[in-house]
């Protein structure tokens, strides 16, 4: 078999914070861009700077913490944002900015910044939801308090009922004032605005009664908007949850005490009883157990553990004790690596995030210089009644208000990212989540992808040997005690059949050929055909079974006694289970091209590629020429992908619009290396990340025509007179409520079936 030796031409790791273009210019061996970015992307909320920002909570305020702070550390292009965590980074590419001045920036755009600090963050984030509701219950009491009077005007005073509707307009807007004060200091009108605006217009007109339901409403709109976030949190930090607070430690004098899981160092071994859940990556040292990795892998069956076997923090042991050396603390764990990165992937919006962003930033302001022109020109040019195209205009800015346009698409896409890793699949960012839905070309690596990495014997040949059993015995004898990379298959093989070889006596490796023994007392051999040909008992025909077998793919081990050749045994990696069925499904969602990159032998390659169904091969190749045909792919394709083992692929995976890195549950290098990555080395995934991302992006799309629609229809209503300022507010609460309810379906248990 032909060795996987892609990774020699160079290390580079492909940054998926890079656009298409700037991976288009990286080259195998001299790539400055996704070197130099390589350190400064790979851990997004590591950067020198991090900040906790109250009142943090969709796309206006980052846009207005972009336009403020960007100058400062050297462009936007160095700001990350965790909108659920109300956190902005400054990242490590950033020249150096003073913390003051930048928490004192951000204030004067009437939001709260401090240096952030996790548990801090959790307690102030908590302080300023429970200060809204605070307020909006106030409002909304002095709101009821005030409609009750107005209807009792014999027994209140007029005056006090107006004071009544002024107090639910304070409370209403004690979180909306100020950010409307800076937008109107800074002439870039926001929703903020608008509602401020709106609301002083009503009062200026003595619509006090109206004026006051807009403030109680949109502070409502506001609260919506917190929980729908604090939903999404959640669903994150549940990943998290899925580690046990505490572990079962066991002492050197085999005594066992209760310590927290946060208290374990590298090489504490603890104890996991049946049914309970793994609290941290580690090694079992002792006991064989069936261990439930679906909240990490996605899985749905159970994997056998034994002494030797990696376990992972979050997963259930199945019917007995466990005993495990810790080999991650719990900040490293898989579970915290991915609960972590699918916080991070905020930074990285998908487009159709970014063209809201875009849209809100014209959308606003135009329809300002609308409400304007709706107040001016039918009084002015057609002599109508002032109070009632001014009354319409105040109605036209509130439903201006793009609330549930900006924030269904963030929600979306953190629905989305949570619920792909729920199933196994990490998503480092939105445009990835993105990507998939518009794939049309794939390039596959060979071994490790396709096939499982693991060879497995495919043909046992006796030719001196009585029968198979016989054969295969002789071999598992030499093979018992080897640590040889194709001494496992045989031993599994034999093991299956249910044979008991005793281990070969007086063992002696012949470096790089094979290894020599005693088999009852007689001298046994086993090797490579090169050793057949130095030990002279090759054939004619012999060499031509081995030449036949090589051709198709496999790795003959030869077997003999004295000078006896006893047979042959041929193994070779096989396509994964279903690839055959995956291959399928991918065409038939609408891949046009799936061609396999591999430097493996071009026989090997063929056969492998025709028993799947890909459509094209490209056997032994090097880096550097799997970049060219990725460049070439490209051409041909609007989206492309690379999927690959995250290291040795890693070049071909940077060029190709996203990488997807196979088995990264083992290897840090391929969950950093990749755009997504499948967790449990699970190729049959793919459909279903085509289909989640499509699902999500059609969510997303529900959302935007849904927000439109009844920004038009309320539109219309107005200019025919027939809509009101409290009826605006309420379509615009209504939609963000409907819009954030459709996103969240993205998080429901259908939607993690395989």
């Amino acid at each position: 078999m032909a060795c996987k030796s892609d990774s020699a031409c160079c290390n580079t790791a492909p940054n998926p914070e890079l656009s298409s273009e700037q991976k288009t210019k990286s080259s195998c061996c001299n790539a400055p861009p996704k070197t130099q970015a390589a350190a400064t992307q790979k851990n997004v909320h590591q950067g020198k700077l991090q900040f906790r920002v109250e009142g943090l909570c969709c796309a206006e305020e980052v846009s207005i913490l972009r336009r403020v702070v960007g100058p400062l550390v050297g462009g936007e292009q160095h700001l990350a944002f965790d909108l659920l965590n109300t956190r902005m980074i400054v990242r490590d590419s950033a020249p150096s900015a003073p913390a003051d001045g930048i928490i004192k920036a951000i204030r004067k755009t009437g939001m709260k910044a401090a240096l952030y600090q996790k548990a801090e963050s959790d307690n102030a984030r908590l302080r300023q939801h429970t200060a809204l509701r605070n307020w909006t219950a106030t409002s909304g009491a002095f709101l009821v308090l005030a409609i009750i009077c107005s209807a009792m005007p014999q027994l209140v005073a007029p005056s006090l009922t107006k004071w009544l509707y002024v107090a639910a307009i304070a409370s209403g807007v004690r979180f909306v004032a100020p950010k409307a004060f800076y937008a109107a200091k800074t002439m870039r009108p926001d929703m903020n605005l608008l509602m401020a605006i709106a609301i002083a217009g009503a009062l200026g007109i003595g619509e006090f009664f109206e004026g006051a339901t807009v403030a109680f409403l949109f502070s409502l709109s506001l609260i919506l908007e917190s929980w729908s976030v604090g939903r999404a949190r959640k669903a994150v930090e549940k990943l998290m949850d899925l580690s046990p607070p505490t572990l079962r430690k066991r002492e050197t004098d085999g005594s066992e005490s209760t310590i927290p899981v946060n208290k374990a160092e590298l090489g504490t071994v603890f104890v996991v009883a049946a049914g309970e859940r793994v609290a941290l990556d580690g090694q079992v040292i002792s006991g064989i157990s069936s261990v439930d990795q679906a909240p990490i892998t996605g899985e749905s069956t159970p994997t056998l553990k034994e002494k030797g076997s990696e376990v992972f923090a979050g997963t259930i042991n199945g019917e007995a004790d466990l005993v495990i050396k810790a080999t991650k603390t719990v900040q490293n764990t898989v579970l915290a690596r991915i609960t972590a990165m699918v916080s991070e992937a905020q930074g990285r919006r998908a487009n159709a995030e970014q063209w809201v962003e875009k849209f809100a930033k014209i959308y606003t302001p135009a329809v300002m210089l609308l409400a304007l022109a709706v107040a001016l020109v039918p009084p002015l040019a057609f002599a109508m009644n002032w109070e009632d195209w001014f009354y319409r205009a105040l109605v036209l800015l509130v439903i201006a208000c793009p609330c549930a346009l900006v924030i269904s698409t963030p929600v979306s896409i953190v629905a989305g990212l949570t619920s792909a890793a729920r199933n196994g699949i990490l998503i480092k960012g939105g445009i990835y989540l993105e990507l998939p839905a518009k794939l049309k070309a794939m390039a596959l690596d060979k071994t490790g992808t396709i096939t499982s990495g693991k060879p497995r014997v495919t043909h046992i040949i006796p030719i001196a040997a009585q029968d198979e059993d016989d054969l295969l015995t002789y071999a598992a004898a030499l093979e018992a005690r080897s640590a040889h990379p194709l001494a496992a298959p045989i031993l599994a093989a034999a093991k299956m059949r249910g044979l008991e070889a005793t281990p070969a006596e007086n063992i002696e490796l012949v470096a790089g050929r094979g290894q020599v023994g005693r088999i009852g007392g007689e001298n046994a051999w086993l090797g490579s055909p090169r050793y057949l040909l130095e030990r002279g008992a090759s054939t004619a025909c012999l060499a031509a079974q081995i030449t036949k077998l090589e051709e198709d793919g496999a790795t003959v081990v030869c077997i003999g006694k004295e000078q006896q050749v006893l047979g042959l045994i041929a193994l070779q990696d096989t396509p994964r289970e279903n690839a055959e069925a995956t291959i399928r499904e991918l065409h038939q969602l609408g891949l046009e091209k799936l061609v396999m990159l591999t430097g493996d032998n071009a026989a090997a390659a063929h056969k492998i590629a025709t028993s799947v169904g890909i459509d094209a091969v490209h056997a032994n190749l090097l880096p550097q020429d799997k970049l060219a045909l990725i460049d070439k792919l490209s051409e041909s394709h609007a989206v492309t992908a690379m999927i690959g083992d995250g290291v040795n692929d890693a070049p071909a995976m940077a060029r190709a619009d996203f990488g997807i890195a196979m088995g990264a549950i083992g290897s840090d290098a391929a969950i950093e290396t990749a755009d997504i990555a499948l967790m449990n080395d699970d190729f049959n995934k793919l459909p279903w990340l085509i289909r989640h991302s499509r699902r999500t992006m059609g969510i997303i799309r529900q959302n935007i025509t849904f927000a439109f629609v009844v920004k038009a229809t309320l539109v219309v209503l107005t200019a025919l007179g027939f809509s009101s300022l409290w009826a605006a507010i309420l379509g615009d609460v209504g939609a963000t409520l409907l819009v954030t309810a459709n996103a969240l379906r993205l998080l429901s248990p259908q939607n993690q079936d395989n």
